[in-house]
This record gives C-alpha cells, sequence and structure tokens, in this order.
C-alpha cells in the first residue's frame, strides 16, 4: 500500500472530490482525518473508512488548528494535508457579484489555505517533513466567462502552491498543486450557470478533448500519487487533470 502508516488530514472530505481522496488515501494505508462543515457528511465518510472527523470552518483559525491536532491524535503524525475544500458562486457577470460574495470566495479558497499552512508547519518541520496538496482548478489556467472571481481565487492557489514549494522545499516539506477541470460534484450547475441537463453537460464537455468531465476518483488518484513516496522528487507542480483542456 502506497501510503501504508501515513497520517493524512483532508479538508472538504465530506463529498466529491474530498469524500474520493478520503477513500483512495485510506484504501492505500493512511489515516485519514476529515475536517469539514457538513459534520453529518464527514462522520459518514469517517465511518465508512474509519477515520476520524472534525466538524468545522476551514475559514476559522480555530478550527483548521484543532483539525491538526485532531490528525496527530488519530494517525500519530501529520504527513499529508490535502486544501481541498472549495467555494463558488453561481455563474454571473463579474459585475453582478456582490461583496459578500467575493469575501466568501477568497476566505474558503484563499485564506483557508493561509490558515492550514500556519497550522501544518510547524508539525511538519518538526518530525522532518511532509506533503501538502492544494486543490486548484483549470479555471485558474484557462478561466470561462462567467466565474473571474472564482477563477482568480484558483489561479491565487495554483501560483501559491509554487511559493510554498519553493520556501518549503528546504524542510523537505513538499507541496503541489491538482488542478481539475470540471466535474460532475455538488458545484456543477453553480460552475455551469444553466441546470444540469444531457444537453448543458453536452456543451461544457465538447471544451474538452477527451470529451467527458472529471470524477471525483480521477482527482483521487492523482493526489494518491503526488502524496506517495513515488512523486519524492516532485514539488512545485500544477498537475492538470483535466482530459487535455489546458492544451
Amino acid at each position: 500500500m502506497r501510503l501504508n502508516g501515513k497520517s493524512a488530514l483532508v479538508t472538504g472530505g465530506a463529498s466529491g472530490f474530498g469524500a474520493a481522496i478520503a477513500e483512495t488515501f485510506a484504501q492505500e494505508g493512511a489515516k485519514v482525518t476529515i475536517l469539514d462543515l457538513n459534520g453529518d457528511g464527514a462522520a459518514e465518510v469517517a465511518g465508512r473508512i474509519v477515520g476520524a472527523y472534525l466538524q468545522g470552518d476551514v475559514t476559522k483559525a480555530g478550527d483548521v488548528n484543532a483539525a491538526v491536532t485532531a490528525a496527530q491524535e488519530h494517525g500519530g503524525t501529520l504527513d499529508i494535508v490535502v486544501n481541498n475544500a472549495g467555494w463558488t458562486h453561481r455563474n454571473k457577470p463579474m459585475l453582478d457579484v456582490t461583496e459578500k460574495e467575493y469575501e466568501r470566495l477568497y476566505d474558503i479558497n484563499v485564506r483557508s489555505i493561509f490558515h492550514m499552512t500556519r497550522a501544518c508547519v510547524p508539525v511538519m518541520r518538526a518530525q522532518g517533513g511532509g506533503v501538502i496538496l492544494n486543490i486548484g482548478s483549470t479555471a485558474g489556467i484557462r478561466p470561462r466567462p462567467g466565474l473571474t472571481w472564482y477563477n482568480s481565487t484558483k489561479g491565487a492557489v495554483n501560483l501559491l502552491s509554487k511559493s510554498m514549494a519553493v520556501e518549503l522545499a528546504p524542510d523537505r516539506i513538499r507541496v503541489n498543486c491538482v488542478a481539475p477541470v470540471i466535474g460532475a460534484t455538488a458545484l456543477l450547475e453553480s460552475f455551469m450557470g444553466v441546470p444540469d441537463t444531457p444537453e448543458n453537460r453536452a456543451k461544457f464537455i465538447a471544451t474538452i478533448p477527451l470529451g467527458r468531465m472529471s470524477e471525483p476518483s480521477d482527482i483521487a488518484k492523482a493526489c494518491l500519487y503526488l502524496a506517495s513516496d513515488d512523486a519524492e522528487f516532485i514539488t512545485g507542480t500544477v498537475f492538470e487533470v483535466d482530459g487535455g483542456r489546458t492544451v
């Protein structure tokens, strides 16, 4: 098993990409802790994988600190952190986005990584290394209209991951970013800005050369590779899981 004996913390692990990442990591031997606002969903996933969970808000430093402590208690160490929690407003013209929506975007998609970095890096430094994976997006590479402010948060995550990798490399902390293309998750209608119908899906799928949306398992497999020792010499990458969308 590729993560045997490792301890991992996954934010937003109650559903979608995060749940698939948590399940895949557990299948590969990791002891997984989930942090999610959806306590019931987090408990359900944790129950399936014999993991731990904490109901909490990634935008609040206290909740993030508590999750890091919980992961250490559950796994004995903290080897892997996946900053997966994210949000978007519904697809609409940029001038229609409210200041409250803008602030929520940056709080969940960017500020959460600030809090997690401050909480987990001292732990990883003390133990001699670790892995941080940030879930970015192809939206930060090849943006779609109607999601301008969301696109900007994911561009920040993509670049932030590279900068973190350079600064933390001397501490043997690897940092990479996984950038999915649009996927069939709970946020799909928000991304599209139209009802989730086969016809509307087809319009978006037509922009992806391999002819389908991303699946949670696609993202989980990419994260598994980057979290494992197979990727021990890989840091600072933005790993596009996009079926050719950004080519």
